[in-house]
């Protein structure tokens, strides 16, 4: 799309914040006449709009729910709900509805880069960064982006010229980029999540299966999880794109998978039906839990995808390391590990980090948010030494286990101040027997004692510190 496309356009964009601001500053650099309207109207979202009138950007806070007058495409922020009365009032009036990464889709020059894009429940930040380095190892000019918080609009339209960017992209985005056509994108895992913002698990799964329609080389596919196949069966692809699995086993033809402690290829090898080419070890994997391996499997596929060689692969997984809060091993403490796995946000992966231990006291709680918990309990509770729950919806796993563990002791601590995490600490410990591993993977939400998953992290990784000269 051309600047004279936009000269004189009138866009509403939805919403402030990581997606609003570059997006309401593009579209007025491309001569739109841009109007933000915003449900908050705080300090932060004051000094934003304060940013954004200097540009001559018209905002309007602590209204999102109005159509602006004159309104010829809305511009959203991912977050926002396709039900808000703003998108029904702009239904009505036959005004088209992007999200950011659609505009930065649309925008992307001549020559743009390819995108090897993302998507899943559990492991996208991992996966993209993963990939990323593999690529970086491949001597390839890239970055990771979108969900993962690098703007898509300012890695497209910035100075830097990329080869290929790799792309995280959450079912929000994705339902809102209708246009998108990756070169290849992998689709993870699928579990219930996000169900209040999509309706159902059907409309869920249909925004994550987005991510496949015009793929051009490789749709990968989680061949554990069949839902993830599925959705490549349905999408509509360019001729010749390929499924490719990746598996936690031996790889059939046209997957990649793991054979005696090697991660494989049988998909982008010559007579696949007979031949596999060695990757990587799955000690070059960081951590090399099994949710881990699979992420590094599904990152080795979009790389092989792109024509990346095998030891590029080995090379960008052994300089990885994983972001914070994600299976992180914080300190060992009279023979008992403390692992950080705040990020484990919901039951999928939750289970995935209970998977890699044995035998483990979990710290877990939060906000639910519409979760159960019982299938999580029923496959866990052979690993579990203890339990010490915190948070608003702990009764639910606190419920589950009774119906499912028994035998396991519960700890269940009835408060919500800053000292709640040193307690549950402290409470893990007493539980704790030397060869264990206390892990806190929550399973919730944060937001009823945090900030966020973040500063869940820190505060439990501080309680182990205050621990340590303790227990040593």
């Amino acid at each position: 799309m051309t600047e004279a496309t936009w000269t004189g356009k009138r866009v509403t964009v939805a919403g402030l914040g990581v997606s609003g601001l570059p997006a309401a500053r593009v579209l007025r650099g491309l001569g739109a006449h841009v109007t933000v309207v915003n449900d908050g109207d705080d300090e932060r979202s004051r000094a934003q709009a304060a940013e954004l009138e200097a540009l001559g950007v018209t905002v309007r806070l602590g209204d999102g729910a109005t159509l602006p007058e004159g309104t010829e495409l809305i511009v959203t922020a991912p977050g926002w709900k396709p039900d808000k009365p703003l998108f029904l009032a702009a239904a009505e009036a036959g005004v088209e509805i992007w999200g950011d990464v659609e505009l930065a889709w649309r925008l992307r020059g001549p020559g743009a880069a390819p995108w090897l894009a993302v998507t899943g429940t559990n492991g996208k930040t991992t996966t993209v960064r993963m990939l990323a380095s593999i690529l970086e190892a491949a001597g390839l000019r890239t970055a990771a982006v979108g969900n993962i918080g690098v703007s898509l609009l300012d890695a497209v339209l910035g100075d830097e010229k990329y080869d290929v960017l790799a792309v995280e992209l959450s079912s929000y985005q994705l339902h809102w980029a209708p246009s998108l056509r990756a070169h290849s994108a992998a689709v993870l895992n699928l579990a219930p999540d996000h169900l209040d913002w999509h309706g159902s698990m059907e409309a869920y799964a249909a925004d994550k299966g987005r991510i496949y329609e015009g793929n051009q080389v490789a749709c990968v596919y989680n061949v554990q999880d069949p839902a993830t196949e599925a959705l490549v069966r349905e999408a509509d692809v360019e001729e010749g794109c390929r499924a490719i699995g990746f598996t936690l086993g031996p790889p059939a033809p046209s997957q990649l998978g793991v054979v005696d402690g090697i991660l494989v290829d049988r998909a982008f090898v010559e007579n696949r039906q007979k031949n596999a080419q060695e990757l990587a070890d799955v000690s070059d994997v960081n951590p090399p839990a099994p949710h881990n391996i699979a992420n590094a499997l599904a990152a080795a596929a979009l790389a092989r995808a792109y024509g990346v060689e095998p030891a590029a692969v080995r090379d960008g997984l052994r300089a990885f390391r994983p972001d914070a809060h994600r299976i992180e091993h914080v300190a060992d403490v009279a023979g008992v590990a403390y692992v950080d796995d705040s990020k484990a946000t919901n039951t999928h992966a939750a289970e995935a980090s209970l998977a890699a231990y044995d035998p483990i006291v979990w710290i877990a709680g939060g906000l639910a948010k519409g979760a159960t918990f019982d299938e999580l309990v029923e496959k866990s509770a052979k690993r579990l030494r203890g339990a010490v729950l915190i948070g608003a919806d702990r009764a639910l796993i606190r419920e589950a286990l009774a119906r499912h563990a028994p035998e396991v002791p519960v700890v269940d601590l009835d408060r919500t101040d800053t000292g709640a995490m040193s307690a549950a600490v402290r409470e893990a410990a007493r539980l704790a027997q030397p060869g264990d591993t206390v892990l806190m993977a929550p399973a919730c939400a944060s937001m009823d004692m945090f900030t966020n998953y973040n500063k869940r992290g820190e505060a439990f990784a501080d309680a182990v510190r205050e621990l340590a000269p303790e227990r040593d």
